[in-house]
C-alpha cells in the first residue's frame, strides 16, 4: 500500500503579507522556519521511502529543514511548482479584490472556472499534478512518499488525493494542518 505524507510549505514574508505569492521565488520567514521545524519534531518517528519536493525557494528551505532535523533525502520535481498566478502575484489579496471584484468573487466560489490572467487554470496545475502522482507512484509501490509543497497547489494536491471540497485558495483555515497522510486512490495512481 503507497501512502502520502502531504507537507506544506513554511510560511514567507507574503504569506504573512497577505500577498499572492504563486511561482515568486520568495524565502521562508522566521515564522516559516518555526513552523517547518514544528512539524519536523511531529513527524521525528516516521520513515518515509522517498521525499519529494517543489523546486521554488521556501519549498527547498522547508525541505532541507526536514532533512537536516530528520535525515529525509530530498528529490526535487520541477512539476511540483505552485499555482502560477500571473499578473496578480506580487499583488495583495485585498488589491486583487478592490480591482476586479467580480473575477475575484467567482475565484472564491468557483476557482475552476478562472484563470488568472497571463496565469495557470486550475486545470492545467491538476493535470500537471496528475503526471507527477502517476510517476512517483510508478516508482515507489508501497510505504510512504513524503510531499513538500507550497500553498495552493498543496490544497489541490490534497483536493485530487481526497477528493473533497477545494476551499479558498488564497487562505489556508487555520484548522487546516501542516501536514497529513493521505491514502493513494486507485484513480489517480493509474493516472485516471
Amino acid at each position: 500500500m503507497l501512502r502520502f505524507l502531504l507537507i506544506r510549505t513554511g510560511a514567507t514574508e507574503y504569506d504573512s503579507q497577505g500577498r499572492v505569492q504563486g511561482t515568486l521565488d520568495v524565502p521562508l520567514s522566521e515564522d516559516g522556519r518555526r513552523q517547518v521545524a514544528m512539524v519536523a519534531n511531529d513527524l521525528s518517528d516516521q520513515k518515509l521511502a522517498a521525499l519529494y519536493a517543489g523546486p521554488c525557494r521556501a519549498t527547498q528551505q522547508s525541505a532541507a529543514i526536514l532533512m537536516d532535523k530528520l535525515g529525509w533525502k530530498t528529490k526535487t520535481i520541477d512539476k511540483l511548482h505552485n499555482l502560477d498566478h500571473g499578473l496578480w502575484q506580487g499583488m495583495l489579496v485585498q488589491e486583487v479584490k478592490a480591482k476586479q471584484p467580480k473575477v475575484y468573487r467567482q475565484w472564491q466560489e468557483h476557482p475552476e472556472t478562472v484563470c488568472p490572467p497571463a496565469g495557470e487554470s486550475l486545470q492545467t496545475v491538476r493535470e500537471r499534478l496528475q503526471q507527477v502522482m502517476a510517476k512517483i507512484s510508478k516508482k515507489q509501490k508501497s510505504g510512504t512518499v513524503g510531499i513538500v509543497v507550497a500553498e495552493p497547489a498543496a490544497s489541490i494536491l490534497r483536493n485530487m488525493l481526497r477528493e473533497d471540497e477545494l476551499g479558498n485558495l488564497w487562505q489556508v483555515d487555520d484548522q487546516q494542518p501542516s501536514w497529513e497522510f493521505i491514502e493513494m486512490p486507485i484513480a489517480v495512481a493509474s493516472g485516471k
